[in-house]
């Protein structure tokens, strides 16, 4: 059965996600943590892709990003990922594959899905049971975007620039978003296109992505709004 190609498509946000083989830790440590975001904003900028959130979690990694060209994010994962295992082969003296294959990425409609979006990234580490509150995570774009610290990796996108005509209103109103929650709904439509790589949208959303290339951009249905309430499990 032939493979489906990803679907990138630039000037959309694309919810990526990474794993380690067999769910083995991509990340030991502190260090490895800080080589992977160096790796992500090199090739980030060498390839015109812009940052919008992520998270460095134990075995895996998700990215929400909005490439410049089609071959954009192909080329950043393709240097991030072999730049990075280079480098952590080395240092933990290991050989072999790191990763489970290639990566996976889901076209996501901005207006529909992309706080909701930076909200189950950043909420990856509560849903894991690793921290209480998304702040408590050193390794994700949280902190940058509710003015905790500055981040030079992350670009913020427009919808985030959107929440406030100042600084201090839209670090607090994304706070607030993201201290609202996910319904089981919008946790599993982000989780199920990510795994699957179909596009995640509206009904008219999906029928002009339609047009803009000849890979199949959902399995069926288009997707439904989502709903801010509870939290989920980690994905």
């Amino acid at each position: 059965m032939t493979r489906l190609a990803r679907l990138a498509v630039p000037g959309y946000p694309h919810h990526v996600l990474q794993r380690g083989n067999n769910r083995q830790p991509i990340f030991v440590d502190a260090d490895d943590r800080r080589r992977m975001l160096a790796e992500l904003r090199e090739q980030a900028q060498a390839h015109g892709v812009a940052v919008h959130a992520y998270v460095l979690m134990g075995n895996h990694l998700h990215l929400l990003v909005t490439p410049d060209a089609a071959d954009s994010l192909p080329l950043m994962m393709q240097g991030v990922g072999r730049a990075y295992v280079r480098w952590f082969n080395r240092r933990h003296a290991r050989s072999g594959t790191l990763w489970e294959g290639r990566y996976r990425s889901a076209l996501i409609e901005a207006e529909r899905y992309l706080l909701a979006c930076m909200a189950y990234i950043d909420l990856n580490p509560v849903r894991a049971g690793m921290v209480a509150a998304p702040a408590d995570y050193p390794w994700s774009s949280h902190a940058h975007l509710v003015g905790l610290r500055h981040d030079p990796l992350v670009t913020p996108h427009a919808l985030y620039w959107q929440l406030g005509n100042t600084p201090f209103a839209r670090e607090r109103a994304y706070a607030d978003l993201v201290a609202a929650g996910l319904s089981p709904t919008a946790r599993d439509a982000l989780g199920g296109a990510a795994h699957s790589g179909w596009a995640l949208g509206g009904d008219a959303f999906i029928a002009e992505l339609q047009k803009q290339t000849e890979r199949r951009v959902t399995r069926g249905a288009a997707g439904r709004p989502v709903s801010r309430s509870v939290e989920e499990k980690s994905g």
